[in-house]
């Protein structure tokens, strides 16, 4: 098969130098181009020194819109107005999309899934396996055990994430609330302050941290009489997220149009 072509969006940032590193590192796959927001301060350097590889011959523009015409498989890990712009350029140039991008609103969510009438896009709140079955795990335990038990969700990023609970945290939230039967958005509890009272049963509760450089950190919390569950990730590299993104894009190659995820 022939080699699969991948452009990066945002390739300056953390998450998009892992990109190109996993990129460089896997076989059947190559990066033909990058890009950054306008007046980056990395535009115009090689994506590879960038990375901390050497000179790849790939410079990182200000044109995403070229980075759709070259490359076959375009990945993603930015901020939700911009995914859904270049979600819009996938669908009308038929290239497949890679999204790790979180905080996406409803409305988003719903433009998202109208570019993949016309191309095929991959998108996750979180891409490392470990998270996808901590997630399954979650929909089992709350499935399994009454409101009796009480369901917390901790998560802890690093200082610079902007978006709060994390994608992941929510998809957990979501996870535990389908195991009982419940929406998510009926019982969420997503701050607490001053004199609150008793938690209310059957609340799905969330506490979030930030600090450092913390990764990700996950947790949920079944807490009964006696006795508490607790279900946990810990992410302590980007590469996890990095590899997760470029296992989708070869997977994705082979489907049709349609919005796929983990």
């Amino acid at each position: 098969m022939a080699c699969l072509d991948i452009g990066v969006v945002g390739a300056a940032g953390r998450m998009g130098q892992s990109l190109v590193r996993e990129i460089v590192e896997k076989d059947g796959v190559r990066l033909v181009a990058a890009s950054e927001c306008d007046a980056h301060a990395a535009l115009g350097q090689d994506a590879g020194a960038l990375a901390g590889l050497g000179t790849l011959g790939v410079k990182i523009t200000d044109d995403s819109e070229q980075v759709f015409e070259i490359a076959d498989s375009v990945l993603e890990f930015s901020s939700p107005q911009a995914t859904v712009i270049h979600a819009g350029l996938a669908a009308s140039r038929g290239v497949s999309h890679v999204i790790g991008t979180t905080g996406l609103s409803v409305g988003e969510e719903a433009e998202l899934r109208v570019a993949s009438g016309q191309t095929a896009i991959f998108w996750a709140p979180n891409m490392s396996i470990g998270v996808n079955v901590l997630i399954a795990l979650a929909e089992r335990a709350a499935a399994a055990l009454s409101d009796d038990f009480d369901i917390e969700i901790l998560e802890m990023h690093h200082k610079h994430k902007v978006d709060a609970p994390s994608g992941t945290a929510l998809a957990l939230g979501n996870a535990v609330a389908k195991g009982r039967g419940v929406k998510l958005e009926e019982v969420s509890q997503r701050a607490r302050d001053g004199i609150t009272g008793e938690r209310r049963r059957g609340d799905i509760g969330y506490a979030v941290l930030r600090g450092g450089d913390v990764v990700g950190s996950h947790s949920v919390i079944l807490a009964g009489e006696n006795e508490r569950l607790e279900l946990a990730h810990q992410a302590t590299s980007r590469q996890i997220f990095a590899a997760g993104a470029v296992r989708a894009a070869i997977w994705l190659r082979k489907q049709p149009s349609g919005l796929y995820g983990m």
